[in-house]
């Protein structure tokens, strides 16, 4: 299961806080990305989660008073420039030992 938080700035270091030290949710992938850095405009910070659906669900339950679950689009576009960003380290990865 894959979910996509969106926070504000001031909010961010709680979020963190709240998601790495939760023993259920940091075994998920976490990835935490500035909207500007991935092509976005705004000031806000999104949480890209992959992992159960029990870590996304208990995700979404902790944050629900410092974070909100981005829109549909903002998601599919955020899923895909994170993938995006990890075939290109993948790629970059595998040529060191050709």
């Amino acid at each position: 299961m894959e979910i996509v938080l969106k926070t504000k700035k001031e909010n961010l270091q709680k979020v963190k806080d709240i998601i790495l030290k939760d023993d259920t949710v940091s075994r998920a992938s976490v990835i935490f990305k500035e909207a500007k850095s991935i092509g976005l405009k705004g000031n806000e910070y999104f949480c890209y989660i992959s992992g159960l659906e029990e870590a996304c669900n208990k995700a979404k339950e902790l944050t629900k008073n410092s974070a909100e679950i981005a829109n549909k689009k903002e998601e599919e576009e955020i899923i895909k420039k994170i993938k995006e960003e990890e075939e290109t380290a993948l790629s970059g990865f595998g040529s060191i030992f050709r």
